[in-house]
C-alpha cells in the first residue's frame, strides 16, 4: 500500500485498503477554529450529545479573527470558548495561540502516523509529518467531536519526486507552486500527493510544512512526506504520547508518478487570479502596492529568517506597506529573541501577532480597489484579500520582502 493507505487502513482496523474504498475511520485529533466552530458547536448541539468523544481529541484554535477585528467575531470566539470550558477540551485563547496549521505541530498535538481531520480546508499541512490530515465541513466535525469517527473515500496516490539541488533562494513554497504550475488547481483532485526525492529530503520541516499546506490548491485530499531523521528530529521534544510510522511504498501502488528536476529552478509567482498562474519571478513585472509575509504557509521562523536577511539590505521602499505576522506566540518570541523583529521594525514592516488577518481578507491588511499584493500566503482568488478589484501574487518569504524593497515585484538575487 502507499503511505496514505497504510495509514487509513491501520486507523479502519482493516489489513489493506484500496483507493475508492469507503472506510469508516477512529481520528486522533479533532481540529476548528473561530470560523468554523461554531457552526460545528450548533451541529453537534443539535446530535443531543452531551460530550465529546474525547476532550483530549478535540482542539479549538480561533485565529482568523483574532484579536477580534468587530462585534461578530468577538461573538464566534465567545461561543467557541464557551463550549471548549464546558467540554474541558484544548483551547488555545488570545496571547497564548497561533494560526492553527502552525500551532498544532509545534505543540505536538499531531504525530506521525495521525489522521487528523480539521474544519478548515488547509489541515492537509500536518502531512508533513507523515500523518494522514485533510480537511472537512463543519456538519462533519460535528459527528467526529461526537463519535470519534469519520468515513472516507480512499484517494489514489500521486507521486511527485523532486530531483536535483536546490538553487539558492528556492525553497518549499516555490517546489509547491511550480508543481501546481504545471498540474493545475485540478491535477490531484481527490489524491494523496505523496512528495519525495532529493530536494525534498533536503527542505527543512518549515519548508515541507509549506508544501504539505498547498495540496489543497492542486484540489488533493492530503500532501505526505515520509518520516526521515528530520521529522523524527522535529517530533522528539514535542511528543507526549506515541506514534507510528509508515513507510513509503512501492511506486508500482501509485496511480501516477511525476519526476521533476529541480536544480535549474527560479524562485516562483503566482499571477492573479489562481495557484495554477505560475511563472518564474524574472518574467513577472508588476508595481506593488502591500507586502504580506506570514500565514500558515509561510509564517514559520525559516520564513521569517529568510525575510529578515533579505530586510538587512534595504528599507520597505516608501509606497508600500510590509506587514509580517509570525504564525504563534513561540515562532513570534523565537523572532524577537533572534534580532529578526527588530530588523523587520528597523526596515520599516509592521508586525503583528499571529493571526491569519489579511490571508483570507480579514483584518489587517485589506486592499482596496486597483491595489496589488505579494503575499507568503495560499490563495490569490480574486476578492481573496480584500476588494475584488484588487489583484495578490503569491510568492516565498524571499521574493516578498526584496519586492517589499524595490516596490515592485522583484528577486532577491537583485539584492
Amino acid at each position: 500500500m502507499t503511505l496514505a493507505e497504510k495509514i487509513l487502513a491501520a486507523h479502519a482496523g482493516k489489513k489493506s485498503v484500496s483507493p475508492g474504498d469507503f472506510i469508516s475511520a477512529r481520528v486522533d485529533l479533532v481540529l476548528s477554529n473561530d470560523i468554523t466552530a461554531p457552526i460545528a458547536i450548533r451541529e453537534f448541539d443539535r446530535l443531543g450529545v452531551p460530550r465529546v468523544f474525547d476532550p483530549h481529541k478535540v482542539v479549538m484554535v480561533p485565529d482568523h479573527f483574532v484579536p477580534n477585528k468587530d462585534i461578530l467575531s468577538a461573538e464566534q470566539a465567545k461561543t467557541m470558548r464557551a463550549f471548549a470550558w464546558e467540554q474541558g477540551i484544548r483551547y488555545f485563547e488570545c496571547g497564548q495561540m497561533g494560526i492553527e496549521h502552525v500551532l498544532l505541530p509545534e505543540k505536538g498535538l499531531v504525530l506521525p502516523g495521525d489522521l487528523v481531520v480539521g474544519a478548515d480546508s488547509h489541515t492537509c499541512t500536518y502531512g508533513a509529518l507523515g500523518a494522514f490530515a485533510t480537511g472537512m465541513g463543519s456538519t462533519d466535525i460535528a459527528m467526529a467531536m461526537a463519535t470519534g469517527d469519520v468515513w472516507l473515500k480512499v484517494p489514489p496516490t500521486i507521486r511527485f519526486v523532486y530531483h536535483g539541488q536546490l538553487p539558492h533562494w528556492v525553497d518549499g513554497k516555490d517546489l509547491i507552486l511550480y508543481t501546481i504550475g504545471q498540474i493545475g488547481v485540478d491535477g490531484a483532485l481527490y489524491a494523496a500527493m505523496e512528495f519525495t526525492g532529493e530536494a525534498l529530503d533536503a527542505l527543512s520541516m518549515d519548508g515541507r510544512f509549506t508544501m504539505s499546506n498547498m495540496a489543497i490548491e492542486a484540489g488533493a485530499k492530503v500532501g505526505l512526506c515520509a518520516v526521515d531523521e528530520k521529522t523524527r528530529e522535529y517530533v522528539k521534544t514535542r511528543a507526549r504520547r506515541p506514534y507510528a510510522i509508515y513507510e513509503l511504498g512501492s511506486a508500482a501502488e501509485c496511480a501516477q508518478v511525476i519526476e521533476y528536476d529541480v536544480s535549474q529552478l527560479e524562485p516562483q509567482v503566482a499571477q492573479p487570479h489562481l495557484p495554477s498562474n505560475v511563472c518564474p519571478v524574472s518574467r513577472v513585472e508588476a508595481k506593488i502596492d502591500q507586502v504580506v509575509i506570514g500565514s500558515c504557509t509561510n509564517g514559520r521562523l525559516d520564513d521569517l529568517r529568510v525575510a529578515a536577511h533579505i530586510f538587512e539590505h534595504g528599507q520597505v521602499h516608501p509606497e508600500v506597506r510590509c506587514i509580517v505576522i509570525p504564525g504563534s506566540q513561540q515562532v513570534y518570541l523565537d523572532a524577537l529573541q533572534l534580532g529578526y523583529l527588530h530588523t523587520f521594525v528597523k526596515a520599516g514592516c509592521a508586525v503583528s501577532t499571529p493571526t491569519c488577518g489579511p490571508c483570507l481578507g480579514g483584518h489587517m491588511g485589506i486592499m482596496a480597489a486597483g491595489e496589488r499584493a505579494v503575499s507568503t500566503t495560499n490563495r490569490n482568488f480574486t476578492g481573496r484579500m480584500g476588494s475584488p478589484q484588487s489583484e495578490v501574487y503569491l510568492a516565498g518569504p524571499a521574493v516578498a520582502a526584496a519586492s517589499a524593497i524595490k516596490g515592485r515585484i522583484a528577486s532577491p538575487v537583485e539584492l
